[in-house]
């Protein structure tokens, strides 16, 4: 890809307001789109998230009806729910150390000092910082995943006007140690949905961008 074209992919893309219920992802697009998900970066590479694809009209009817009566939500070929892990616990740890051992065909023990590190981190937080802190990952991926599918030529819309608690209700969240983060529908912008026009408005990257 050549810089002008990721510029273009980035000026492309829009948090859409209205998509075109007529159109589907293809199928190796929409591949593509959950394994930049799975290949999202993160603190110690610990993915303290789970990515929700909701495909059932009936559930995505009631989940508009719990976020401002979006219709995004219902008319997007796709919604993704980002939930968050609630709590960052010495298992979380374990279990992602023995996926790098087995990934990377290490020892085990061979990380246990690096497992150490990563617990104490989460030790010095409460239940509720380390809740917010998976929160901030999870964002890096919805970034990811927003871009890649720019760069794809698929449109997206980042959903933060929802109530996380109906979310959790409705999808089966409580209890299962993963909560609500930020919804994004993706699809194709309907060709009537007057914001595609409109010129993006950023600040001058002089004004953003320091060199110290």
């Amino acid at each position: 890809m050549t810089p002008s074209a990721l510029l273009d992919a980035l000026n492309f893309r829009y948090a859409t307001k209205a998509f075109d219920a007529s159109k589907s992802i293809p199928a190796e697009t929409w591949s593509a789109l959950l394994d930049s998900l799975v290949l999202a970066p993160s603190s110690f590479g610990l993915q303290p998230w789970r990515f929700l694809v909701i495909e059932d009209p009936a559930i995505r009817t009631s989940l508009r009806e719990v976020s401002w009566g979006q219709g995004q939500v219902t008319d997007a070929d796709k919604l993704v729910v980002f939930t968050t892990r609630t709590d960052l616990t010495p298992e979380d740890t374990k279990r992602w150390l023995e996926r790098v051992a087995e990934v990377q065909g290490q020892d085990p023990a061979d990380l246990e000092g690096f497992g150490k590190v990563v617990d104490g981190f989460a030790n010095n937080m409460t239940v509720e910082q380390r809740h917010a802190w998976n929160i901030r990952q999870t964002y890096i991926a919805l970034g990811q995943f927003m871009t890649s599918a720019a760069v794809l030529g698929v449109d997206t819309c980042p959903l933060e006007g929802l109530d996380p608690a109906s979310y959790d209700r409705i999808l089966g969240l409580e209890g299962s140690g993963y909560a609500t983060c930020v919804g994004c529908a993706v699809g194709y912008r309907s060709p009537d949905d007057h914001h595609a026009a409109r010129p993006k408005a950023r600040f001058p990257k002089d004004d953003v961008v320091r060199t110290v």
